[in-house]
């Protein structure tokens, strides 16, 4: 499915990825969760201060209701360049993600993932609907729908009290 196209799914729950491994995730299976969905790039800049503040929150609120779905991405200046697994053992090593931790996506052009489509086309951001760089943030309810955008400069910690908001912890 192009981003050009309409986008008929009206939740991220309808929406199957695949995993680290090539397996098929029914994201049914977060419906009552509120997400976190951000395209990763262990290569990026930014990777050290939010693969670090993703685990601190996932840590805090996992908990109470808050999952993370993290999505490699070689889209950008090509900061991504291993395989899924790869991606995979490197959040989880060096940063000791306990969140899910996708196959590779493509988030902008033709090829670009659905799920990716759906986010984008849900709420866009300063360059329009197209993804502007690596560790770009959705903030996602537990019925599925985009609540916020958030730009790749924002610092998880930044957002907390969205995701509070979000929890109704706050």
């Amino acid at each position: 499915m192009g981003a050009s196209q309409s986008i008929s799914e009206n939740s991220i729950h309808e929406f199957t990825v695949k995993d680290a491994r090539g397996k098929d995730v029914n994201l049914n299976a977060y419906r009552g969760k509120v997400l976190l969905v951000i395209n990763v790039a262990s290569k990026c800049g930014f990777a050290d201060v939010n693969y670090t503040q993703l685990t601190q929150l996932y840590s805090s609120y996992k908990s109470r209701g808050l999952e993370i779905l993290a999505f490699p991405c070689n889209q950008f200046l090509k900061k991504e360049p291993g395989t899924s697994q790869e991606a995979h053992d490197f959040a989880c090593t060096r940063y000791k993600a306990e969140y899910p931790i996708f196959g590779k996506v493509r988030v902008n052009g033709s090829k670009s993932a659905p799920v990716y489509n759906f986010l984008k086309a849900q709420k866009s951001g300063i360059v329009g609907s197209r993804i502007k760089w690596n560790f770009t943030k959705f903030l996602v309810d537990e019925e599925g729908h985009v609540i916020n955008r958030y730009s790749p400069t924002t610092k998880p910690l930044a957002i907390e009290k969205d995701i509070k908001k979000a929890l109704r912890l706050a």
